[in-house]
């Protein structure tokens, strides 16, 4: 790991960040999960961009993750009245490294916790998938809800605290 750096993606980042995207979600599309980020194009990316808060982390001069979050006034907000952490990404060259949790650890602890003040932060995943909802469970995440959204899977809802001292009943 070289020196790394967390910027807040602009318009101009759009296509880097599509084909980190797309890389890091090849797999996600060979399970048959449908995530709207496993075939993201220019205008998803673009709107994500900017109705949400988009950050992407950059070892050296190449970038390797990005994450994305839903505040609860965004127009395309999260199931609870909290931050949601979504369109985890990192480019497959560089997975195994640390480079999720890092971009996880910025948006949880540098930006949510110390920035903002949140005391809790929520994301969702495919409850098909084989690992993630453990690896989100690992960093802290409690199972808090599950939906059918009429994607093809069931999403399971977790929820990290930030600065709480006990999960709500939800």
């Amino acid at each position: 790991m070289g020196k790394l750096a967390f910027y807040q993606a602009t318009e101009d980042n759009v296509s880097e960040i599509k084909e980190l995207t797309l890389k890091a979600y090849a797999s996600i599309r060979d399970l048959g999960i449908h995530f709207a980020a496993a075939t993201a194009d220019d205008a998803l990316v673009k709107k994500n961009i900017d109705e949400n808060i988009c950050f992407y982390m950059k070892d050296d001069e190449t970038t390797v993750a990005t994450a994305s979050i839903r505040m609860p006034w965004s127009p395309h907000h999260g199931p609870y009245e909290i931050p949601h952490i979504w369109w985890v990404a990192v480019d497959p060259q560089y997975k195994r490294k640390g480079y999720a949790s890092k971009i996880l650890d910025f948006v949880e602890q540098d930006y949510l916790a110390r920035q903002l003040h949140c005391p809790s932060v929520s994301l969702g995943t495919a409850k098909e998938h084989p690992w993630l909802a453990d690896m989100y469970i690992k960093r802290g995440y409690q199972p808090v809800g599950e939906a059918d959204l009429g994607k093809g899977h069931q999403t399971v809802y977790l929820e990290k605290l930030l600065l709480g001292k006990e999960y709500k009943k939800r």
